[in-house]
């Protein structure tokens, strides 16, 4: 043995090794890509498939209920035609301008998609009409991969 090595036993040495991969995994996880998300595969039981759970975190902002409705028919429906589930909510968020916490009431807008073929080009292209039409600085997308079933 060299001087200044340390000798660990086999069984310490892979215990050591695993707790760096679990430690690694948790500090990369967050800062992967909604495109990875999409990539995830989860095992599913029948009758559930495989699918990727969307959420667009939306504040309320200028977006009438009339012209919210007209956003849906628009941006979101020929996008992503087979359904979608709309929560009424209230949140808050920081702006970075000014430096306070703004209240406001908004929509969480979440779509349940086949986790074939990625989505990530429709999900951008609602987010950012969602920003111009409604003069929002943001909005929250949230991926994730889920087994779902609808009865079909």
């Amino acid at each position: 043995m060299k001087p200044g090595s340390i000798t660990v036993p086999e069984g310490e040495a892979v215990t050591i090794m695993r707790a760096i991969f679990i430690i690694g995994g948790a500090l990369v996880l967050p800062f992967m890509s909604t495109s990875v998300a999409e990539t995830q595969t989860v095992l599913c039981s029948a009758p559930l498939k495989p699918m990727l759970d969307v959420e667009l975190l939306l504040g309320r902002g200028k977006a009438t209920d009339a012209r919210w409705k007209l956003f849906l028919a628009r941006e979101v429906t020929p996008r992503f035609p087979d359904g979608l589930t709309v929560y009424e909510t209230s949140g808050q968020w920081r702006d970075p301008d000014r430096k306070l916490i703004v209240r406001e009431k908004s929509r969480v807008l979440r779509i349940l998609v086949p986790a074939d073929p990625p989505v990530h080009d429709r999900i951008e292209a609602v987010a950012a009409a969602y920003r111009k039409q409604f003069a929002q600085k943001s909005v929250g997308i949230v991926t994730r991969p889920a087994c779902a079933s609808f009865g079909d």
